[in-house]
């Protein structure tokens, strides 16, 4: 069991990091996208909130 939860956090981490560089891409938020590709936790936290609808 912990490894499943293991494999949904990186995969859900990933998928985070990849909704943000997409979404920075689209809307051309440049400093938002360097500071995401800097410090790995602000895209990820960004891109979760983008798939769940907060921001």
């Amino acid at each position: 069991m912990g490894n499943f939860v293991g494999v949904v956090a990186v995969l859900a981490s990933i998928a985070g990091w990849l909704t943000h560089l997409y979404v920075c891409f689209t809307e051309e938020l440049w400093g938002f996208l360097i500071a995401g590709a800097i410090f790995f936790p602000v895209g990820v936290i960004h891109g979760l909130g983008l798939l769940i609808g907060l921001w």
